[in-house]
Order: C-alpha cells, then structure tokens, then sequence
C-alpha cells in the first residue's frame, strides 16, 4: 500500500470518529447554552417571587405588587412567539448555529442589565417600566435557544438514539435551574435590608461567568449536515414560516396544544414558591432547596426517560408523564400547605424530579420529528412559544384564582391539572416518529 492511500485512510478514519462525537459534543453544546439561558430565565422568575415585589412595584399594596411582580414574569412569555417568528425564520434560512449565539449574547445582556437597574426609590416609574423591558429581550431571546439547540441536537444524532441526545437540551434549562436556585438561596438568606438593596444583584451579576463558558463552548461547534445539505441543494425556504403555515399547520397547532403541560413548571418554580411563604410561612430556603431536589432528580431521570422513548416511542412516555402530573399535583399542594419540609421536599422530587421529567425529557424530539428540516427551528419555535403563554402567565393566574384558607389552591390545581389533560389529548393525535428515519421526519403527514 502507498503512502497516499496509507495517509487517505488515516484521514477517512480521522473524519469518522470526529463525526462519531458530534452527537455528544452537540449535546453538550446544546446543554451549556440553555444552561445559561434558563439560569438567567430562572433567577428573573425567583426574583419576581420573593424580590422584585419590594423594589420595584413599591407604589401600590403588598398583594397588587406580587400581582404586578409576576405579571412582568408572564409579559417575557409575550415577547416569544415573536421571538420565534423572527429567530425560526433566520434559524431555516442561515443556520442554526449563528442564530444560537445571537440568543446568547440577547439573554446575557438583558439580564446584566438588570443586575445595574436602579430601583423604584431611585428612578420611580420608569424602573418597573425598563425591568419590563428588559424581561421582554429576555423573553425573545429564549424563543430561540431551545428550538434552536432542539434542532442542532436532533439533526447531529443517530436515528436511534434521538431522543436521547436532544433530551439533554432540557438537562439545560433543569441545571440553569438548579445553578439559579442555588446562587439564590445564601443570597436569600442575607438580612432583609441588604437583600432588598444590593444582595439580588448577585445572581444577575454572576450570568457574565455562565455567559463567557457558553459562547466559548458553543462558537466552534459546526453546523448540522442536515442543513448543511438543504442548503447545497437549494432547499432552503425563502420564507420558512409561511411554509410551515401552508404545510404544517396542525402540527403547529398539536406542539401549541401540547406545551400546555409547561404550565406545571411555571406554577411549582414560581407561583409555589411566593404562595408557600407568603401564605403558609414556609421559610424561603425550604422551598428553594425544593425546587433544587426536583431539578437534580430530573437531571437523572430526564436522560433515562429519554432512553425509554427511544426503544418504546415518544408517545407513550410523554401521554404518562402529562397525566401523572395531572393527578400529583393535587398531593403536591397538600405537602406545601402542611409547611412540613419532608413532605415538601418528597412532593417536589416526585412531580418535579420523576413525573414532569418524562414529557420535559420527550418532547424536543416530539416536537421537532413532527417537521421536516427546512421548517424545523420555526416549526418547534412557534409551537413552544405559542403554547408557553399559558405556562408564562401560569403564575399571575394562579393568583387570581387563589383563595384564602388551607384549601384556597384547589382552583389553582384544577387549572393546572386541566392544562395537563388537555396536552395529553394532543398528543394522542399526534404520529409515531421514533422509527422514522431522519430524512423522513416531516415527510408523511396526516
């Protein structure tokens, strides 16, 4: 053998095992940048519950604050389905990787510059007024980055393993979680003036450090062979959303349905956590380290889920995890009202942790095996975002329909138990796709 065909397989076999650790290094990628992306999210939603309140709704009582605190929570939900018009038509036509790091930079400005916001007593109105804002870029941002990451990781991997390595994008957002809670809970803990002063600055400062890990993680990762084929081929659509519209519209209309099931997040990592100190005088941390257990539990559970689905199917995982909340929700409020801090932390562990784990392990892959490539990021982008309205205003719903007493959160577990139901009918319509071939997702509709 020559010492050309000696080099030219050494360098066929180099090719190969770098495309052999793409799925894993896109799953990585795609796990550091929603790290960074739902730790920012996250430490907003914390705040909205037990900070912003104080500082910059200070004009009106104590319950329309709260009321107006988590408000500007669900107002960020707003600003995603335009998010994910604009960054899923950009996504299907440039890329998916250059419009994940323009979701970085957003999300990582957005909230450093909250950390420096001036509050109420300094600048009056005009400071709930930027805050609003800024949550609204905050909301944009996020529109992209799960889609977008769904997308890089789903088309990087096998066919068998899809649901696998695309589930570790919700790893992510459960470790920006996780990280979040746990940059607040010593901050939580400092005396009330200096909390309120300059103490919830923290968490919001230290997004720099997360901010620097991810782009440097994720700027070198290549784009996906998927796309890149589209694109040589002159696939690309010249306006990918209304493709999507003219071709994919139930499927939209399914993921939109079936995202309903975010609202159990939302109402147990904020509602919860402002309804079980305010009103049963749960000490902050203990629902703090609660929504810690739930998030570390889910880190073991979310991959093992995805694992099943792989084998078994998406659907069936998915359908029994959506009505497994639908019915723990309700032991899950009782836990919080008996202020018992084992019993709070067993409940969390299990919706949060075990329970939701299963649809929020399935449904990148779900979602995205509905559409085919060249609709993809806008398809997924759309449908999350449409249906994550109703999780972003999950807690500023749950408040109006809280009553007083121990048993005032049964309104609020119906409606969120209903939610959940109503995702599960959703998915039922939905079609198999876990033996479908990755060239074939999208490409036999009902």
């Amino acid at each position: 053998m020559s010492l050309t065909s000696i080099a030219s397989l050494q360098a066929t076999a180099t090719a190969e095992a770098a495309r052999s650790k793409l799925p894993k290094r896109a799953a990585v990628v795609s796990f550091v940048g929603s790290m960074l992306e739902y730790y920012d999210f996250f430490i907003y939603g914390t705040a909205a519950a037990l900070i912003f309140p104080k500082v910059f709704f200070v004009n009106v009582d104590p319950s329309t604050a709260t009321l107006l605190a988590l408000l500007s929570f669900g107002i960020g939900y707003i600003a995603r389905p335009v998010g994910a018009v604009i960054l899923g038509h950009f996504g299907d036509r440039i890329g998916r990787k250059t419009v994940l790091l323009v979701t970085l930079v957003l999300m990582g400005g957005a909230t450093l510059a909250i950390a420096f916001l001036p509050d109420a007593k300094a600048i009056g109105s005009a400071a709930p007024i930027i805050l609003t804002l800024l949550r609204l870029l905050q909301g944009l941002s996020a529109a992209g980055e799960q889609s977008g990451a769904n997308s890089l990781t789903l088309e990087h991997s096998a066919n068998s393993n899809r649901a696998f390595f695309t589930s570790w994008t919700l790893s992510g957002t459960q470790a920006g979680a996780i990280l979040a809670t746990v940059v607040f809970i010593p901050v939580s803990n400092l005396p009330e003036d200096q909390l309120m002063s300059w103490g919830w600055r923290i968490p919001f400062l230290l997004s720099a450090l997360v901010l620097l890990v991810a782009y440097l993680v994720r700027r070198t990762m290549p784009e996906t062979p998927v796309f890149t084929e589209i694109k040589d081929k002159a696939q690309v659509a010249r306006f990918p959303v209304l493709a999507l519209l003219r071709d994919y519209w139930p499927d939209v209309l399914r993921v939109i349905v079936c995202a309903l099931i975010a609202t159990v997040s939302t109402m147990t990592a904020v509602f919860a956590l402002g309804y079980a100190t305010s009103k049963f005088g749960v000490a902050r941390p203990t629902m703090l380290w609660a929504g810690v257990l739930g998030n570390v539990t889910a880190l073991v559970t979310q991959p093992l889920w995805a694992i099943l689905a792989d084998r078994i199917g998406r659907k069936p995982v998915f359908i029994g995890g959506v009505l497994g909340c639908a019915v723990l929700v309700f032991p899950y409020f009782m836990a919080v009202t008996t202020g018992n801090t084992l019993a709070i932390l067993a409940a969390a562990m299990i919706l949060s942790g075990i329970i939701y784990a299963a649809p929020n392990a399935i449904w990148p892959s779900f979602y995205a095996e509905m559409f085919e490539a060249r609709v993809r990021y806008s398809g997924t982008a759309i449908g999350t975002q449409l249906g994550f309205l109703a999780a972003g205003f999950t807690p500023v719903i749950s408040q109006s329909l809280v009553r007083e007493g121990p048993t005032g959160w049964i309104p609020v577990a119906i409606f969120v138990a209903c939610c959940c139901v109503i995702s599960a009918a959703a998915a039922a319509t939905a079609r198999e796709t876990h033996t479908v071939d990755m060239a074939d997702l999208g490409k036999r509709r009902s």
